[in-house]
């Protein structure tokens, strides 16, 4: 089973980062860690804890959240109300995958959560990745052109795409659309309980038979 991706919240309100917190606590496939108020906390706790993304609001009380982001080693995005083009472009220079306005929907946050999780599962591990690879990953963390709030309903899109007139397996289809094995099984899950897609019962010599998924037609 993957570990799930750990997300260190930075905003010195502490009401945001609690709420934050429950948005990715709630998200499959991630934890929050304990958020925290400062920047020296943030480096710290970064130290320490080693989170895989960091979500930073612009302005704290000790600092530079932009600045921090471009010191430090860690995946981030930069959280504000700043909306003046200037900040947007010095936070984009510094290294973050993104930048999302406050105030935001929820949505907003669990897409671009979404995203980050495909991101990296197509660039995980050690292995060298080919410039498809490189294209797809960065083609999903955008959006594609799509705003941060693209919905379930988009994923569900790219799931059936990847079925296409064939039949494949939660882990083929988890490769083709760049999620992991459980988020794909769980679209194909979703679709299969519509009648969407129909599951199909492969059997091998030993062992229990695979699960197989076609669309309909």
């Amino acid at each position: 089973m993957t570990d799930p991706l750990r997300v260190l919240i930075l905003d010195d309100d502490f009401r945001v980062g609690e709420l934050h917190r429950a948005i990715i606590d709630e998200q499959p496939g991630f934890i929050a860690l304990e958020p925290v108020r400062s920047i020296a906390e943030a480096r710290e706790a970064i130290r320490t804890a080693h989170p895989d993304l960091l979500l930073a609001d612009v302005f704290l009380p000790d600092g530079d959240g932009i600045a921090l982001v471009q010191d430090a080693s860690v995946d981030a995005v930069l959280i504000s109300a700043a909306d003046d083009a200037p900040t947007v472009r010095r936070a984009l220079r510094s290294g973050a995958l993104g930048y999302l306005l406050k105030p935001f929907e929820r949505r907003a946050l669990t897409g671009l959560l979404d995203r980050y999780s495909r991101y990296r599962n197509i660039l995980a591990g050690d292995r060298p990745v080919r410039q498809d690879d490189t294209d797809r990953a960065l083609a999903i963390l955008h959006g594609s052109g799509e705003p941060v709030s693209v919905s379930r309903s988009a994923t569900e899109q790219l799931v059936l795409a990847a079925l296409g007139d064939g039949e494949a397996s939660a882990a083929e289809v988890g490769e083709r659309v760049g999620i992991s094995r459980a988020t794909a099984q769980r679209h194909l899950a979703s679709l299969a309980a519509r009648t969407v897609v129909e599951v199909r019962l492969r059997y091998g010599a030993t062992g229990r038979p695979e699960h197989r998924y076609a669309a309909r037609t």
